[in-house]
Order: structure tokens, then sequence, then C-alpha cells
């Protein structure tokens, strides 16, 4: 018999919620689908409850229609500017005072994590994720998993993840007043990490871009594991905005224009390649230079990138990285905007970060827009088979991997809801 999983994504452009049926095998089958305009949110932030539920309800509603499922409980991704990741360190005795040493358990791995958590947060924010980067026992370093190791010290580096209080507060109220119970809360970044990026890339160290309507998303992989989060108020609806204002075009025609004939690097544009845009009451259409348009989303874009890669000078090593950039979000679907990042941050792989491939709608999902959700799904499907439900035959894949979040991250959102 086969069960159904449910991930909601609430952004600041769309909210996209996923019905998946986890098969007897493990697998997972996308059976429905829905995506709604996200009216009530700023940056990640909620700002209007009732227009957020009303979105919610809408995507919910869509995706119970198509998969022909109820829905009652689902997984909730968080995001926006209040999101904050840093790095920690704990140490534990593994041995008693004047015995000898002894194996490491996981009652030590857990008290080593408490240890690392152990740490002060200002009071208006709570801890969502606690992930394990690696561990130490003695002078043995660089340990992915201690246990049944002999020594008599054990350190453990791990990577928190802290939310503001009412950020959370909002989202919960929000999800509980569209008549769903919230099961899993897991940061947006972190989720699309799960469905975009490959072992190999998270192992060698890799930057995921994902780029939304209010807010670009940023994490730092390395050794399987992330080692620097950040979220800037900048997103797709900023480049919206600047077509808007330079053109002296209504906001919804300058989305249009930017996903239709949008490009944001100007090698790619012919000189003679022109735009025609309706004209406002009742004038006449007029044409504007497609080169004008990338011009216009090349800079923005490009002062995205060129803050992100100063933000990531101020901790990183040159060379410390050898895989790839993976950009994801709507904004990442620009004609060019793979090439233009190559360009800013010098590395020879850069692409889009397409979800991994589940059964069922594939047309649906397929896309860097849906990397959140997917990821969701994944995060859920991978915990009931480690933690619970039936064991199903578990084929290892590529994607979904990094680390295996589900048994590295330590979540927090149990006394959240």
């Amino acid at each position: 018999m086969s069960e159904t999983i449910v991930g909601l994504d609430i952004g600041s452009s769309k909210i996209r919620a996923v019905v998946a049926e986890r098969l007897l095998t493990g697998a997972l089958q996308v059976t429905g689908v829905g995506v709604t305009d996200s009216e009530g949110l700023r940056r990640g932030d909620v700002v209007n409850i009732e227009k957020t539920v009303e979105g919610i309800k809408a995507a919910v509603e869509s995706a119970e229609f198509m998969s022909g499922s109820e829905i009652s409980e689902c997984a909730v991704s968080i995001g926006g500017v209040h999101i904050e990741g840093f790095n920690s360190t704990g140490v534990v005795p593994i041995a008693d005072k004047g015995k000898r040493e002894r194996e490491v358990d996981a009652n030590d791995i857990q008290n080593v994590i408490r240890s690392a958590q152990a740490v002060e947060i200002p009071r208006d924010r709570k801890f969502i994720h606690v992930i394990p980067q690696h561990f130490s026992v003695d002078s043995q370093k660089n340990i992915k998993d201690p246990t049944n190791m002999i020594g008599v010290r054990l350190e453990a580096s791990v990577h928190i993840v802290t939310s503001s209080t009412t950020a959370i507060e909002k989202i919960s109220q929000c999800v509980n007043r569209s008549n769903l119970k919230p099961t899993v809360l897991m940061c947006q970044s972190l989720c699309a990490i799960k469905s975009v990026m490959t072992n190999d890339e998270a192992e060698l160290g890799s930057i995921l871009i994902d780029i939304g309507g209010g807010t670009t998303n940023v994490v730092v992989m390395k050794g399987g594991s992330p080692i620097a989060m950040f979220t800037l108020g900048i997103g797709g609806n900023n480049l919206t905005n600047d077509l808007s204002v330079v053109e002296g075009i209504a906001l919804d025609t300058a989305e249009k224009i930017k996903i239709k004939d949008g490009c944001c690097y100007l090698d790619l544009v012919d000189d003679d390649e022109e735009v025609l845009i309706a004209g406002i009451g009742g004038k006449a259409p007029v044409q504007i230079s497609r080169v004008r348009i990338a011009e216009i989303l090349q800079s923005r874009l490009q002062e995205l990138f060129l803050i992100i890669k100063s933000k990531l000078g101020q901790f990183l090593k040159p060379n410390f990285l050898n895989g790839s950039i993976i950009l994801c979000g709507g904004s990442s679907l620009l004609t060019g905007v793979t090439e233009l990042a190559a360009d800013v941050f010098g590395f020879s792989s850069v692409r889009l970060g397409i979800p991994s491939m589940l059964g069922g709608l594939t047309g649906e999902y397929r896309s860097p827009e849906f990397a959140v959700v997917l990821g969701l799904l994944l995060e859920q499907n991978e915990a009931k088979v480690n933690f619970g439900s039936p064991e199903p035959t578990k084929e290892k894949s590529k994607k979904g991997g990094p680390g295996k979040l589900a048994e590295k991250v330590k979540d927090i959102w149990g006394s959240l809801f």
C-alpha cells in the first residue's frame, strides 16, 4: 500500500504544493502539482497572513484535484533574509575521568552535537537545523562517522541554522489556518541542495545560488555538508522592477517581457532584435531593443553575483572549492544566466539545478523553480526510510544525498509547531 507525501514551498512570488506517492519500493511518484501567485510575502517574510492563506489553499486544492488525494498534512519550507547559518564546535570526553579510552557510541555523538549547539542566540531566534560536518577522535580528524572508534576525546564541527521566531510562528499560523498540519520545517536552501546537487559536487565543494522572487539563497557545500549559508534581499522582482522603471511600463508587462524575451548576457543578443510592447491607455504598441532589455537585466544580475562573490571571499580561500556553481529558482531560467555566472565567479562548471527525476508527472516539476519543494519530498522520503515505515528496497541516488541530510540534520522543528 502506497503512502502520500506532500511538500509545500511558500515563496515570495509563488506558492508550490506537490503531492507524491511513496511506493513499497521506496520510490516516489509525483501525482499532483499546484502553483499559485504569492501575494502575502515580502523577501521571504509573511506580511499579509490572509493573502498567504489564500495562496496556500489555492495551491493545495490544485494539487489535490490533480492527485485525487485529500491533503491534511505537509512538510513546509522556510526562507527569507532572517535565515542565518554559522559554524560551531563542541567537545566531550569519551572515557570517564581516570578510566581508559573506549568506543564511541550513539550517546557520545548526540552529546557532542549538543555541546556544539550550546551557543547563545538572541531570544527572538530559534534553531531549526544542526548539521554535523565532521568529527575528531583524539588526534584523528575529519571523520565522517566516529561510531565504534576508540579514544578519550570526541570533537564535532557543525553548521547551525537559525530563524526568526516570529517568522516561524507566522508560517505555522498560515499553514494551520489553511487546515493543514505542518509536520516538518526545513530551510529552503537545504531543500534545494537535496534535489539538485550531486554527492560528488557536495564533497568537492560547490555553491548553490537559489534566485527567488524576493530573495536569493546561497549555500556553500564542502565535504558533503554546508559550511556557509546566507540570504540576500535581492531577487527576480528587482529585475522586473528595473525594467518597469527604466522603460516606463507596468510591472505585469515588465514581468512578461522578462520571462518571454529576457536575456542577461549581451553576447547572446543580436543588435537588430526588437521586442514589441503593447501600448497603454489606447496608445500604439512600441518597440524596444532586446539589447537594451539585456543591458538592464545583466546589470542587476551582475551586481547580485558580485555581492555574492564578495561575501564568499570573506571566508573562502582561493581554489578551496573544486565542484560546481548550481543555479536554481525562477530567475535562473533567464537566458544567459549560466554564462554570466561563469564570467563573474570564474568557475568552469556552472549549470542549472534541475530536480532529481522522480516517477509520475515529470513534465510538471523538472524545472529549477521546483528545486525546493522537490527537496522537501526527497528529505521526507529518506527520513521515512531511515527512521520508520516498512523497510523498502532502497537505491542510492546520485542526487538527493549530499551527506544524507536525513541522517545528518538534527531538526528542532518538533517544538516549533
